[in-house]
């Protein structure tokens, strides 16, 4: 199922954005944590918002997509899925200390502290264009960093795209390309 249309809520991708599930005070308190791993229950409202997420990238991005950037950890879920769609490569972002061989590494700050992510060495060849994925942008500080991460490895990104936005928290404002959610919830 495809839902090329002007990437306006559909009736198909409001009833897979009603799988998701907002769990106040979580991790903390004063956190509101989107889960999407509901979604993931059913086939159907995957491809639905993998489509639509496919069908987007291609109508934006006007040159190729090499490399799906995807953030540890929910962005390992459908970061591949989309990559393979578009038959572009697919590269992980992980917290420090995850991934073996050579790494450059970035510090960002997030809703609830520091972290540190860091990308393999060979992940990206200078000149790639480059499709920054996760599951949900709050702050912005993780995809920042992971933009951070794609720009050392030589890498160029074309567009950050998220499953879902925190409305309120203005985190697309510290990213350094276009920016597109699926889905919005409020902070």
């Amino acid at each position: 199922m495809s839902t090329s249309n002007a990437f306006t809520l559909t009736n198909e991708l409001e009833a897979a954005k009603g799988l998701l599930r907002v769990l106040p005070d979580f991790p903390k308190k004063g956190i509101n944590f989107v889960d999407i791993f509901p979604l993931f229950q059913s086939p159907e409202a995957t491809a639905v918002v993998i489509d639509h997420i496919v069908d987007h990238i291609r109508s934006k991005v006007p040159e190729s997509v090499d490399v799906v950037v995807g953030l540890d950890a929910r962005g390992f879920l459908f970061g591949p899925m989309v990559a393979q769609k578009l038959n572009a490569g697919f590269a992980p972002v992980r917290k420090l200390g995850k991934l073996p061989g050579l790494t450059a590494q970035v510090s960002y700050a997030k809703e609830y502290g520091e972290d540190i992510f860091e990308m393999q060495s060979g992940a990206l060849k200078p000149g790639q264009t480059v499709v920054v994925l996760d599951d949900l942008i709050a702050t912005g500080g993780s995809a920042a960093a992971a933009g951070q991460l794609v720009q050392k490895l030589g890498g160029r990104v074309a567009e950050y795209v998220f499953m879902v936005e925190l409305d309120g928290l203005d985190g697309y404002k510290s990213l350094d390309g276009p920016v597109y959610s699926v889905f919005h919830f409020p902070a």
